[in-house]
C-alpha cells in the first residue's frame, strides 16, 4: 500500500465512501497470517461518512447481554468501539482525526487506515503496529469488511 494516487482519483474515491456501511467482519492478523476476531465471527455496527467529511462509527462484539453488575458493565465497555472525528483521504489512506470517542485516550489520535474499495465493500486495514493485547507485543494489522447499506429511492 502507499501508492500514489492522482487528485483525481483522491477525490473520486471520497466521494465513494461517502455513506452509511454495515460491519462485516473485524479481525486482527499477524504476519503469520494467524487471525483472532476479539468481535466474535458476526460483529455489530455500522460506520457513517458524511459529505461534509465527518466519521461515525460504533462496533460491538456479537451476543453481547445487558449489563447487570460492574463486572459486566466492564465487559460491555471491553466489547465495544465508538468514535467519531473529521476524516481525510491521502492516496489510498483514509484518515479520522478522532474529536469524540468510547475511549478518552483515542481523542485527539489520528486513526489511519488503508482503504480498499470493491463494488459495495470497503475494507479498511490498519498499518503494522505492536499488540498490546499479546506478550510479547508481535506485530498485527488490524482488518475491517464493510458493506454499504442501500437505501430506498
Amino acid at each position: 500500500m502507499g501508492r500514489a494516487v492522482s487528485p483525481t482519483a483522491a477525490l473520486d474515491l471520497r466521494q465513494q465512501l461517502v455513506g452509511v456501511w454495515k460491519i462485516e467482519s473485524f479481525y486482527t492478523e499477524t504476519r503469520a497470517g494467524e487471525q483472532r476476531k476479539s468481535y466474535g465471527e458476526r460483529p455489530n455496527g455500522y460506520g457513517v461518512l458524511t459529505r461534509e467529511m465527518r466519521a461515525l462509527v460504533i462496533i460491538t462484539a456479537e451476543n453481547r447481554k445487558a449489563p447487570a453488575t460492574d463486572a459486566d458493565n466492564r465487559a460491555a465497555f471491553e466489547s465495544m468501539i465508538s468514535y467519531s472525528g473529521n476524516y481525510r483521504v491521502e492516496n489510498d489512506r483514509f484518515i479520522i482525526r478522532v474529536d469524540t470517542s468510547w475511549n478518552e485516550a483515542w481523542v485527539g489520535t489520528e486513526q489511519v487506515r488503508f482503504v480498499k474499495l470493491e463494488g459495495d465493500t470497503m475494507t479498511l486495514s490498519s498499518p503494522w503496529q505492536p499488540d498490546p493485547n499479546t506478550p510479547g507485543n508481535p506485530e498485527v494489522r488490524l482488518v475491517i469488511a464493510w458493506t454499504r447499506v442501500k437505501t430506498a429511492q
